[in-house]
């Protein structure tokens, strides 16, 4: 197990990296596995240990790409980001219409958004990734979430 040290320094390195829209996950590993990791950053074929990670896990989703694609135009899911401010949303609304939000990536509900705009107008959402969103929206919307 790394030192309390080490692992401060890999959050300090994997802050400074981060993307506005990155997201930060955990994953348990076998000794034996992250001394390997250890040793190819130590021998300095990556930078650190989320550098190889981020490299192994582009390097599987690129061998899946054509069925992720797939997926995606099967699901009608949009790919990427997607944003929706109150202005969208009351535009939805006032057309008598709701939102089926459906994203593989991020979606992204602004902040000034109320929970009751966001169940006037959002009938269904369904995100492979993110959802970023006040905790009262979310919290208004969970039966809506799959």
């Amino acid at each position: 197990m790394p030192s309390r040290s080490t692992t401060a320094r890999t959050a300090a390195a994997t802050s400074l990296t981060a993307r506005p829209t990155d997201e930060k996950i955990t994953i348990n590993l076998g000794c034996v596995d992250l001394g390997q990791i250890d040793l190819l950053v130590q021998e300095g074929f990556y930078a650190n240990r989320s550098d190889l990670i981020r490299t192994a896990i582009r390097n599987q989703l690129g061998t899946h790409a054509e069925v992720v694609k797939q997926v995606v135009a099967r699901k009608t899911l949009v790919l990427g980001i997607q944003h929706f401010s109150a202005a969208d949303l009351r535009a939805v609304q006032a057309a008598g219409q709701t939102l089926q939000i459906r994203v593989l990536g991020l979606a992204s509900i602004a902040h000034d958004v109320t929970p009751k705009l966001a169940l006037a107008a959002i009938d269904s959402v369904e995100v492979l990734g993110a959802l970023r969103a006040s905790a009262a929206v979310k919290t208004a919307l969970a039966q809506r979430i799959r």
